[in-house]
């Protein structure tokens, strides 16, 4: 498969660009981080980034002829589906509700930490490293005076969930405050308004909050980094154990982990997802159950992310998932977007260098086309569990509006990795 794609030019007028425009409104100060279920609607004044249509509580979808109807069995309190490429948000369910996100938070952990530290770095573990960790949390199982290079810390936060490989790195980043510091300022760079970031690894905290729009931001944003969809997509590898003394010498053992996405790995009555590439679980008391996943087919990348089944049957979250990744690729181009996933705000160029608005609605100056999205490329597991992603795909989206030209840089989900387990 191409890894670049050809320039997608789009000639339209600013009547039509401003068919959907909407005006934002600020972040809701209601944050419903408390259990399951203490919270049965959705608040009445949700954010309408993206849109006005995704500030509204309930469904939102906009049929066209030969459209298939949605699946009737999605019990999430919040879920989107959108076009990783074109930010076309295909349909949704309370998009902006702002929910405990458990470990789907790792997303923006991840995208805001990854690019500072070199994979080959090495840290030794100090007791304070692993101070601060809730009851329960989950662990890859880092040891205290052991050495762990980056690479092998992110593997543990990617395939493990594992908090203490979050606050590890945490630490190497200049500790707790200033990793969640930088997290909310990155969350705010992606105009990802909902977020309220408590502790860098999702453990249920109060007023740690985001939603679906939100966490989707987040996994498009961390898509375009190769490490980034190395990691979200590797299936299972070595991890390093304890180091051993005995009378032959010093030896350090290792251990398999696997990811805990079950699109990726499969389960028991759970088969992958056909082009599942990642990205994302999480499960805690206050979040429920939690899911941001892209897959690719027939060259259209899709991102998903369901938030809190009230069905509490085994993988139901990833049930669903698969059930809306379904209806969004056979939906694809036959339906009319209810909104859209907006780009960061350093990434809204227009004529004259100007940024572009917060709210995400069409504008003149603003893209609301459909481009195709690079494919998935399919390749096989190294032995270390780990093959080098394809290079960002650039992309330039030319629109003619209100008698004048105006570029924008477009922001395109790179090729993808897909990563199977071995036999």
């Amino acid at each position: 498969m191409p890894a670049f794609k050809k320039t997608t030019l789009l000639v339209t007028s600013a009547a039509f660009l401003t068919i959907s425009a909407g005006i934002p409104c600020a972040p809701p100060a209601f944050a419903d981080d408390k259990p399951v279920g203490s919270q049965a609607k959705p608040p009445a004044d949700m954010s309408t980034v993206g849109g006005v249509r995704l500030g509204q509580a309930g469904t939102q979808v906009d049929l066209a002829n030969g459209a298939p109807v949605l699946p009737k069995d999605v019990t999430a309190r919040s879920w989107i589906v959108a076009d990783a490429e074109s930010g076309e948000v295909l349909a949704s369910h309370n998009a902006h509700w702002r929910l405990a996100p458990a470990s789907t938070l790792k997303m923006l952990f991840a995208d805001t930490v990854l690019p500072k530290f070199p994979k080959t770095q090495k840290h030794t573990v100090k007791p304070s490293d692993l101070a601060g960790m809730g009851a329960g949390s989950s662990l890859v199982g880092i040891k205290e005076d052991e050495t762990y290079t980056v690479h092998d810390l992110w593997l543990g936060v990617f395939l493990r969930s594992g908090n203490d490989a979050v606050h590890v790195l945490s630490a190497i980043n200049g500790g707790v405050e200033q990793t969640v510091k930088e997290m909310q300022e990155h969350a705010e760079e992606l105009q990802a308004l909902d977020t309220h970031v408590v502790s860098p690894d999702g453990y249920d905290a109060p007023g740690q909050v985001s939603s679906a729009y939100d966490l989707t931001l987040f996994a498009r944003s961390g898509l375009q980094k190769a490490d980034f969809r190395e990691y979200c997509s590797t299936v299972r590898a070595q991890f390093p154990g304890a180091t051993t003394t005995t009378k032959k010498g010093t030896k350090r053992g290792s251990f398999e982990i696997q990811n805990t996405n079950r699109l990726l790995t499969g389960d028991y009555g759970l088969n992958p997802y056909k082009g599942i590439a990642g990205v994302k679980n999480g499960n805690t008391t206050n979040a429920g159950s939690t899911f941001t996943g892209v897959a690719e087919r027939n060259g259209r990348v899709l991102l998903v992310t369901v938030m809190n089944p009230d069905k509490k049957a085994s993988n139901e979250v990833y049930k669903e998932t698969a059930a809306l990744f379904d209806w969004g690729f056979q939906a694809a181009g036959k339906v009319r977007p209810v909104g859209e996933l907006v780009p960061p705000k350093s990434a809204e160029t227009r004529s004259g260098g100007a940024a572009g608005s917060q709210d995400g609605a069409a504008g003149p100056g603003k893209d609301t086309s459909d481009t195709k999205a690079a494919p998935a490329v399919a390749a096989k597991e190294g032995s270390s569990g780990i093959a080098t992603a394809l290079a960002i795909v650039g992309g330039l989206l030319v629109v003619l509006a209100a008698g004048m030209v105006v570029v924008r840089r477009r922001w395109p989900l790179p090729d993808l990795v897909r990563r199977r387990p071995r036999p």
